[in-house]
């Protein structure tokens, strides 16, 4: 299938759901706004997306206290299926109806994949509390929603590598949404929107995500101010919470000094 075949049946799932996705995100809007649909698409091409995924070896590993996973955002190297399942949800009907769903007038897709692309996670692979970076590749829009869609058949909640939201900050208790095969998960960004992916415990299937982020021009909130991707701790890790918030401060620093960082981003489809 190609992306405006795959944008032409997520087009009419939202609009099937959107009484029910439109209450989700309206009811949680105040604090880190979210919603999910479930069987996005037919479950026969939901698999196929995920049997076209590049296994670790063909795909960047990030491996720190922040993060552990695979990623890959140069996706002429892998399967076509794969570019045409992300650029699906860049179709301008399905950003119009996300974008009347979150009341958010003004979305631009990234064609460039500036953080989007693809996500592995296996054993042991984690994601810590993080905001992600406040804009876009050239510091010029707001990244404002995450779009995330799951294609790993069979994956249960206990396996770990599910999506937490923070929305009472990283000493309360998080809202855990499974990351459930074939599922799309839509969530805000914006200076207290904390998430996490829970570390995952499996010898066997990885976790597959197919990432999309969509800027505004303006913020979400009005205390939204310029940031790197900010990890921290979680609760129980006291000291890596430490050293993660020097990290961020450090960052900072020098993206005062350079606007646009020292070293260009690797993570973009350069067609």
């Amino acid at each position: 299938m190609n992306r405006l075949e795959i944008a032409d049946i997520i087009v009419e799932k939202i609009n099937s759901s959107i009484e029910n996705i439109s209450l989700q995100y309206n009811k949680s809007i105040d604090k880190i706004g979210h919603f999910y649909i479930d069987d996005l698409l037919p479950e026969d091409i939901a698999r196929n997306i995920f049997s076209c995924f590049p296994d670790g070896k063909n795909m960047r590993l990030k491996k720190s206290l922040k993060e552990y996973k695979f990623i890959a955002a140069q996706m002429d190297q892998y399967n076509p299926i794969l570019e045409e399942a992300i650029y699906a949800f860049q179709d301008p009907r399905v950003v119009e109806l996300i974008s009347k769903i979150c009341n958010i007038d003004g979305l631009y897709p990234d064609e460039h994949l500036y953080a989007g692309g693809i996500s592995l996670m296996g054993d042991k692979h984690f994601l810590n509390p993080h905001l992600d970076n406040s804009h876009d590749k050239e510091r010029e829009r707001w990244r404002v929603l995450n779009l995330l869609y799951y294609v790993t058949p069979d994956w249960p909640l206990k396996n770990g590598g599910n999506l937490e939201l923070w929305p009472d900050g990283l000493q309360n208790p998080q809202i855990t949404i499974h990351s459930k095969f074939n599922r799309l998960a839509v969530m805000a960004t914006h200076d207290a929107s904390w998430h996490s992916v829970s570390p995952i415990s499996s010898n066997g299937t990885a976790r597959g995500c197919v990432s999309n982020y969509y800027f505004s021009d303006v913020s979400l909130r009005s205390t939204d101010q310029f940031h790197v991707t900010s990890f921290r701790g979680r609760p129980e890790q006291v000291m890596r919470d430490i050293f993660l918030q020097a990290d961020i401060k450090a960052r900072m620093a020098v993206r005062k000094l350079f606007k646009k960082g020292i070293i260009e981003n690797p993570h973009v489809y350069k067609k």
